[in-house]
């Protein structure tokens, strides 16, 4: 046995498990729920998945498959387009599955990601006849350690009837150490989960499992595939200082300390740059307890402002890919991994009071955000984490440039086409124009500031005339709408490929 493989395997009585993806993929059946781990293309399953894909070209079959977040491409690119997937939950970003999601060849079941643990216990996903689960190792009292995420590994891992370990050998064995896997107990019997600040671990290194659920460890040194945020620009930097600035109001209010509260931040190129704009501030000793762990979240601990960070998935680019993996040792002691219904939970979330900046595709003049539909029908990738967060934090903060497509369509509109937040659940909404704080106003006081301060000045005139009318029709109504065009800008969109139009002066 490779030295390397029989270092990571404890349990030396499942040596006679090792097989080749190709024996691993043949355990699995037509009509399977299949349980993958992987959050955020990181830590997921790919040489069985990959397997699968090659299985596909000479059999028809197909499959559920259930994960933490979105996967690499081997699962949601080439698995989704080989036709072998016929429903995936809860979460997806990669532009294959996308299109086969949108075209309805797959069903998808986009759910809050804090809840997908709970809809395992009650049997609503499952049964889940497979685990494949991505592991750094296994230890000799037979823990699973996991590698570049948790996820849903551990639920997925008690109520799996079977399990397929990849074991790979391309992740430092320092990875070993990092993980803090604690499972609630059942609903009416469990106590409080035992975490007053983030930093503090309240369970075990890895997923205990029962030995016997371990049906095949297949062996991998496929690396994760790396994240695909683009580097911040002049607007995500002007959004930046616009959320510092924020901050530095919130402390003269005496609301936060100069170490603010520990930091969430959603996946995406916007956030991730958000919040890159805290290294050259005053800001230090901060905490980011959060779902995933982007390049900006390293950038700042190398510039000495994150002291500790708490997630479920490490997800960064090559370039830091190659800089943490490479250097795990000078990061460990400031990471920790958890599974997502901890790293997500309402009662953590707002026990350590976050401060929680997600990413909007759209907003409208109240606050209600859409996170998931273009145009209200489209699938881009779904609610994730954002809605754990934005209802249960101190501040729940989003962000999103004000206009998209070069100009054609405007971010903010009257009405969103899809709701995910409701302006029950926003408290801040930053765009490179201005923020717009709608802590403690009416839904006539939220429209105005979000129209004079976030509107992009192309569509500003086109929306105060809209809610000018639409206050005069409905009689200054207390959330006031012109039924007949509160969506006219989406319909113009797909009519003249622009949400722009003529306002008539009459």
């Amino acid at each position: 046995m490779d030295p390397r493989v029989e270092n990571r395997l404890g349990l030396k009585e499942l040596a006679d498990k090792v097989v080749s993806a190709e024996q691993a993929a043949a355990l699995i059946n037509d009509g399977d729920v299949v349980g993958m781990s992987g959050f955020t293309r990181a830590g997921d399953a790919k040489v069985v998945p990959m397997a699968l894909v090659e299985r596909a070209k000479n059999e028809n079959f197909k499959i559920d498959i259930y994960t933490g977040a979105s996967l690499g491409p081997e699962v949601d690119k080439y698995l989704a387009e080989a036709g072998v997937i016929r429903k995936r939950g809860p979460f997806i970003a990669d532009s294959g599955i996308r299109n086969q999601i949108n075209s309805g060849n797959v069903y998808y079941v986009d759910a809050h990601l804090s809840h997908n643990a709970e809809l395992v216990r009650q049997g609503i996903i499952g049964p889940i006849k497979y685990l494949i689960l991505e592991a750094t190792a296994i230890t000799e009292d037979g823990l699973i350690v996991p590698t570049t995420s948790v996820g849903n590994s551990p639920v997925f891992a008690e109520y799996a009837e079977n399990i397929i370990v990849e074991l790979n050998i391309s992740h430092p064995e320092s990875l070993i150490g990092i993980h803090d896997i604690y499972v609630p107990g059942p609903q009416g019997q469990r106590e409080p989960i035992p975490m007053t600040d983030a930093v503090k671990r309240i369970g075990e290194i890895g997923i205990k499992v029962d030995p016997a659920k371990i049906k095949a460890i297949v062996i991998s040194e496929e690396p994760d595939a790396p994240s695909l945020i683009v580097p911040p620009d002049e607007e995500t930097q002007t959004m930046a200082n616009l959320l510092l600035d924020f901050f530095r109001s919130e402390i003269e209010a005496g609301r936060l300390t100069n170490k603010l509260m520990p930091l969430q931040s959603g996946v995406g190129s916007v956030a991730n740059a958000v919040l890159d704009g805290f290294a050259d501030s005053e800001f230090e000793d901060l905490i980011v307890a959060s779902e995933v762990l982007q390049d900006a979240v390293f950038n700042l601990i190398d510039a000495g402002k994150v002291s500790f960070a708490a997630a479920t998935s490490i997800t960064i680019s090559e370039q830091l890919q190659k800089k943490v993996y490479g250097n795990l040792e000078k990061y460990a002691d400031k990471l920790v991994l958890r599974p997502q219904e901890i790293s997500n939970h309402p009662e953590v979330i707002r026990r350590l009071g976050l401060i929680s900046i997600n990413t909007a595709l759209e907003l409208d003049i109240y606050g209600n955000v859409n996170s998931t539909h273009v145009s209200g029908t489209k699938m881009m990738n779904g609610i994730g984490g954002s809605g754990d967060f934005a209802r249960n934090a101190r501040l729940g903060i989003f962000v999103t440039k004000s206009y998209a497509k070069g100009g054609a369509i405007s971010s903010i509109v009257p009405m969103v086409s899809h709701v995910d937040h409701t302006e029950h659940d926003v408290d801040v909404i930053v765009t490179e124009q201005g923020i717009a704080d709608l802590r403690g106003l009416a839904p006539k006081e939220r429209a105005v500031l979000i129209i004079e301060n976030c509107v992009h000045p192309d569509f500003k005139e086109q929306m105060w005339d809209y809610y000018n009318r639409a206050v005069e029709v409905t009689g200054n109504a207390q959330t006031p709408h012109i039924l007949e065009e509160a969506l006219s800008w989406h319909v113009n969109l797909a009519k003249n490929k622009t949400m722009k139009k003529e306002i008539s002066k009459a």
